[in-house]
């Protein structure tokens, strides 16, 4: 029990605070059409963690992250990405029924696998925590240990996608998802600047 405990406390811990992934999954929930339309979105999300996770416990991203030219380079093109896709988002109208003009399939993979693989914090904190914690058990433990935290990321995923179709249910005017909107452009604008200050 003790890898299933540590896997479900240290992922929840990870994942919970507010970050754009979380943003980028909950705002497609509440702007498509229908439920089924943002699931590429929590897909890939989904599949970028579970990667990420997997690197983490093999250790294969200590290695990466050993190259400060590598590590500079995902950071500006991470932050080129969330510049644009904060412009987006500020743009974007919430949708109303029996319309489809909220983020097309491929838009929504791009971004998140933009905000998944080119966001360094969230590939620091999968790596340093998640990649360290992974140390302590071995065999069958470690199994067990990522599963936990792979089946916490994918549960969240899809718990957020569908907070965000709720929400966009009771929101009949569609003035609560244009301030989210506005709100997750600036939140997404703000991490860029956060991030471009650390390269300074």
């Amino acid at each position: 029990m003790e890898p299933i405990l540590h896997g479900i406390i240290l992922a929840f811990g990870l994942i919970l605070p507010l970050g754009v992934q979380n943003v980028f999954v909950f705002s497609q929930g509440a702007t498509q059409p229908k439920l089924a339309q943002a699931l590429p979105a929590t897909i890939t999300a989904s599949i970028c963690d579970t990667l990420l996770i997997l690197l983490a416990v093999f250790g294969l991203s200590m290695i990466v992250l050993q190259f400060e030219w590598l590590r500079i380079s995902l950071m500006i093109i991470g932050i080129i990405f969330l510049f644009y896709m904060g412009y987006v988002i500020w743009k974007s109208e919430p949708t109303p029924k029996n319309t489809n003009k909220a983020l097309p399939i491929r838009q929504q993979i791009i971004f998140a696998l933009s905000v998944s693989f080119l966001n360094p914090h969230a590939i620091l904190d999968i790596v340093g925590v998640i990649g360290v914690s992974a140390i302590k058990y071995v065999g069958t433990e470690q199994f067990i240990f990522t599963v936990t935290c792979i089946t916490v990321s994918w549960l969240w995923f899809f718990g957020l996608t569908i907070a965000g179709a709720i929400v966009k249910k009771l929101d009949g005017t569609r003035n609560l998802m244009k301030l989210f909107n506005k709100f997750s452009a600036i939140f997404i604008w703000g991490t860029a600047i956060y991030i471009s200050i650390g390269l300074l």
